[in-house]
């Protein structure tokens, strides 16, 4: 329990329950990931579990022309994730597999359509560093660290390894790979942490889509911003928002005209349950659609943490 470690270290432990836990935080690509770049000591693994329940209209393409379209996906995310040293700086690498179950129905072409299946998302690999402002400590090293201004950057790899059927218009894999470096600033001002980030998302083609056409995609432009206040005993709560434009697609070169923006907001709220355990509670909406996917999540992730001489 608490109480058998020393008072700096279990300043330290505390801290942990909110440092890794954004890595489960969904299965879109829009999530919004408070704390993504803070400091971290190095050594220590985290394995998470996470649900989440989304309501809307989300497709892997889209340019789909679906009308009405009413889904439901629920998903189980595992995510493994190490903090790390690089060049006397804070790093960290996750890998997330998520799995999902989607049903819903749609109008295509003014015919409905109903669609149900269970399989993988695509899985993600992420690695990401601290350029600056966030050295490599040790647990026992990092209760004397005091965050000012970090700033850091990432690099994201999802696999064409989900689910895709080239006869269906909504999947649950992407049937391509997808790039996405970012960069993010964090400034902490007493309890409370403003973060600033901006990220580009890559793709290849899909030459599966409908059967044997070639489906492209312009890149996807990202930025987050959250506010985090830090409360007693290692809790944690932020407000997030994110913009995010452009993924402009074409079907075997014909351009389809579905310029994407959107903007959504959430909640995130962390809570420690002991030294090894934490739990985060987290929802989203869209508060602007142009083109593609519009909806509503709700989740919960479970964290557990060992090494690093916890």
């Amino acid at each position: 329990m608490w109480a058998k470690h020393k008072p700096c270290v279990t300043r330290a432990v505390r801290f942990l329950s909110a440092s890794l836990i954004m890595l489960a935080h969904g299965a879109v690509a829009e999530d919004l990931e408070p704390r993504s770049y803070a400091n971290t000591p190095v050594g220590i693994n985290f394995l998470l579990m996470g649900y989440s329940d989304l309501h809307g209209n989300v497709t892997a393409n889209p340019s789909v022309p679906l009308e009405d379209a009413k889904l439901d996906i629920k998903t189980v995310v595992f995510a493994f994730a190490r903090s790390l040293e690089v060049a006397g700086r804070s790093a960290k690498f996750d890998v997330v597999v998520p799995e999902a179950r989607l049903s819903g129905s749609a109008l295509f072409a003014g015919q409905p359509r109903e669609r149900e299946v269970t399989g993988l998302i695509d899985p993600r690999v992420r690695f990401s560093v601290n350029l600056y402002g966030a050295p490599a400590l040790s647990l026992a090293e990092f209760p004397s660290y005091q965050q000012d201004v970090i700033i850091g950057t990432s690099l994201a790899v999802t696999a064409p390894l989900g689910q895709y059927d080239s006869s269906k218009l909504v999947n649950l894999g992407n049937n391509r790979w997808s790039f996405k470096p970012e960069i993010g600033v964090s400034k902490r001002l007493g309890p409370v942490t403003l973060e600033l980030s901006g990220a580009a998302t890559f793709y290849t083609d899909n030459h599966e889509y409908l059967g044997d056409h070639t489906f492209s995609q312009r890149p996807m432009y990202q930025t987050q911003v959250h506010l985090i206040y830090a409360f007693e005993n290692g809790v944690w709560g932020s407000l997030d928002g994110t913009y995010f434009a452009g993924g402009n697609t074409s079907v075997d070169g014909v351009g389809n005209h579905d310029f994407q923006e959107h903007t959504r907001y959430g909640c995130t709220l962390t809570l420690p349950l002991n030294r090894r355990n934490s739990i985060k509670l987290f929802a989203s909406e869209g508060a602007h659609t142009r083109t593609g996917s519009e909806y509503d999540v709700a989740g919960i992730v479970w964290q557990y943490r060992y090494g690093g001489g916890i």
